[in-house]
């Protein structure tokens, strides 16, 4: 959603030529891949990471514009929310000492990010969902100031046609309602993307598919939303009732969400840019003047500009991605899964897991979703969503006699998982030691069943039995929290509670 768009309004006729043009564009797209015109195998992945803004306090600070002019960077952009920014990381090639490098760029980038915040009595926050935030700090007003946003959230509100209702029922219950999509802004997180070939493409997206409970189990780290304790990643529920244009009748009528994880496994990208548009009407019916099949007859590329906008408003937690790099096309899978932090060597671990393990089970000769039931897969990453660390999965059984088995997800990862995720990152040619101490990260978490959502859990538990009220447990969570965040060790290591108040003699 990086476009430059303008607030307006359309009418009819615009949505009906808008699907033509996208009609057009898809029709471009199985061009290009019938003519084999995409790039050749490059090894290129990039992470995107959404960031909150608080204060001293721990409470949120709606002052993104400010901020950002004092940071002065094309990295780091505005997001949903005024307390959000986002940092984006040119893409490297995966091998080498690639993890090292990526974790010092981002710990150079945030702890700039970070002192420029602080000039305005505010500072970085890299966690799923701010636990401080109120209901009334997501509102339309504290949209970020900018015409995508705004017309994104009016298009939304009109194909809804009444209330937003928030009702998730986790540790706690939460329900409100919302007259805008704001509430989705709480959401911020790691996005990971790999640029694939489109003969490689289905087998990557599956094998993403397949892990991203796993992602979710170890690195789950939003168990608050408006003062309850909810799942222990609250983010997909949010992000799909806050984002969902069906009243009530049309999720009768199992009409799909716009926040999906899928229904089938796929054996061509073609099909997920192409059901994208089947199920779900444009929000933003945004045309240029190309003309994508002219465009092809002349020998060149094609933006597919209202396919990509219009893919961008389609929330798959495993998306597939258009795009043009030095006048040549690519696909990419943006894996959007999971939150950001706790730490940056946390998030370097959690990205080491998913590119070694994608491509060890993209190569496998009986690949895993031959053997994994779509449905399983989805009621694994609902499972993870709502357990994290303590989550049971179901994987198929090794061995002769084959069928599905139930394991704790910290038994998959250790015994089945990490193995392939190394040998994933060796036949990227990332260094041994990289490999091993990233993977380690994962590995002390499921030993000592320890993520971010937990350790928030453990440490606002504390609190409230040393008397604390709710919020201000929240609150001190949350600035306990931010601490350790800036130190930098990995979340698997911090002390649960809060630090003992100094004693002056």
């Amino acid at each position: 959603m990086g476009e430059k768009v303008v607030a307006g309004t359309f009418d009819l006729s615009e949505r009906n030529r808008y699907r033509s043009k996208l009609r057009e564009c898809l029709a471009g797209l199985r061009r290009l891949l019938d003519e084999e015109r995409f790039d050749r195998p490059k090894n290129l992945m990039g992470v995107e990471i959404e960031l909150n803004l608080a204060g001293p306090d721990g409470m949120p600070r709606m002052m993104n514009a400010q901020v950002l002019e004092r940071i002065a960077s094309r990295d780091f952009q505005t997001e949903l929310g005024m307390f959000n920014l986002e940092v984006n990381i040119a893409p490297h090639r995966l091998g080498g000492r690639v993890l090292d490098r990526l974790a010092e760029e981002l710990r150079t980038g945030l702890a700039y990010a970070h002192r420029k915040a602080n000039e305005v009595n505010a500072g970085i926050v890299m966690i799923g969902i701010l636990p401080t935030l109120g209901h009334h700090d997501l509102v339309h007003g504290n949209l970020s100031d900018v015409d995508r946003y705004v017309l994104l959230n009016d298009q939304i509100v009109a194909a809804r046609g009444e209330e937003f209702t928030l009702d998730i029922t986790g540790v706690e219950r939460l329900t409100c309602t919302s007259t805008s999509i704001a509430p989705e802004a709480a959401c911020t997180s790691v996005q990971l993307h790999l640029q694939v070939t489109p003969g490689r493409f289905a087998d990557v997206w599956n094998a993403a598919q397949c892990v991203a409970a796993a992602q979710i189990a170890v690195g789950a780290n939003a168990p608050f939303l408006f003062g309850r304790e909810l799942w222990r990643e609250s983010r997909p529920p949010l992000f799909l009732q806050s984002t969902d244009t069906r009243p009530p009748e049309l999720q009768a009528q199992g009409v799909r969400p716009r926040t999906w994880f899928g229904e089938r496994w796929i054996s061509d990208a073609y099909e997920l840019f192409e059901e994208n548009l089947r199920y779900f009407p444009a929000l933003l019916p945004l045309m240029d003047d190309e003309d994508p099949l002219e465009v092809l007859d002349d020998g060149r590329v094609p933006s597919l500009a209202e396919l990509v906008l219009h893919n961008g408003t389609v929330y798959r937690w495993n998306r597939p991605v258009y795009g043009i790099a030095d006048g040549v096309p690519h696909l990419r899978v943006e894996n959007r899964v999971l939150p950001a932090g706790p730490t940056v060597t946390d998030v370097i671990a959690n990205a080491a897991f998913y590119y070694g393990l994608v491509r060890a089970l993209a190569e496998e000769t009986r690949p895993v979703w031959t053997r994994l039931p779509f449905e399983a897969a989805a009621d694994n990453f609902d499972t993870a969503c709502r357990h994290g660390i303590e989550a049971r999965l179901k994987w198929p059984r090794r061995g002769r006699y084959g069928g599905i088995v139930e394991v704790p997800a910290v038994s998959l990862v250790r015994d089945e998982l990490l193995p392939l995720a190394a040998a994933g990152l060796d036949a990227w040619g990332v260094e041994p030691a990289d490999r091993d101490f990233y993977l380690g990260v994962i590995e002390e978490r499921c030993r000592r069943r320890v993520n971010g959502a937990s350790w928030q859990a453990a440490t606002y538990h504390q609190a409230l039995e040393t008397g604390l009220e709710r919020e201000a447990a929240l609150a001190a969570t949350t600035r306990r929290y931010a601490e350790l965040m800036h130190s930098g060790d990995p979340v698997h290591t911090w002390p649960v509670g809060l630090p003992e108040p100094a004693v002056l003699s």
